[in-house]
């Protein structure tokens, strides 16, 4: 497959398979909130474990979904690297539902935290050269050179973090639990203390 010259049109339809893929992923995600069938507030108590790791993974998704449309508005063309770096983010992000059932089912278990981490820093990592492609491709506007700045210096901070949530796992899963919240809370903050740092 050759790089192809389909300007804004071919980046919207890429833009938009991935919308429709991370809509999926987060379907997928609901449906193992199943109801219990017995009657009584005790039995609908006993799925906290997985309420909690559904939201999570639905702040996480939303997040990915918010950046990657930013990412996008400063993609001006479609190139093999952009298709399938996408693709191989998408598949990451795909394997959250998995992660995100085990963590509930396993009520945030050592080993269930280990894999949930694992799965948060897969897509972290695959963000990275999709980045580095559309920063080279795309458009070399100010504007755009500062999101790729800021961006590029929170994904190393979070990846940090992840890294350091693994060893903190062993001590007790809510530690890495809370490096994940950490993260996440990061990526929500308009702007974190690490852009303060930065005059950019």
């Amino acid at each position: 497959m050759s790089d192809g010259d389909e300007g804004q049109p071919g980046v919207g339809r890429v833009e938009a398979f991935s919308d429709g893929v991370l809509a999926i992923i987060i379907t997928i995600m609901v449906l193992e909130l199943k109801a219990p069938e017995e009657p009584g507030v005790e039995h609908l108590w006993r799925l906290w474990p997985t309420f909690c790791a559904y939201a999570l993974s639905f702040a996480y998704v939303g997040i990915y979904w918010v950046n990657h449309h930013r990412l996008f508005s400063h993609a001006r063309r479609i190139t093999n690297g952009l298709v399938w770096f996408n693709l191989f983010l998408l598949f990451a992000l795909s394997l959250i539902p998995f992660s995100t059932a085990y963590l509930g089912t396993q009520h945030f278990s050592r080993d269930a935290t280990l894999v949930y981490l694992a799965t948060m820093l897969f897509p972290a990592m695959a963000y990275i050269p999709l980045q580095g492609v559309i920063r080279t491709t795309g458009s070399q506007r100010d504007v755009a050179q500062t999101y790729h700045r800021q961006t590029t210096r929170k994904g190393v901070v979070a990846a940090a973090i992840y890294f350091v949530g693994v060893p903190l796992s062993f001590v007790s899963p809510w530690l890495g639990i809370a490096c994940a919240l950490l993260v996440a809370i990061l990526w929500f903050l308009p702007r974190s203390p690490i852009d303060n740092m930065f005059g950019d």
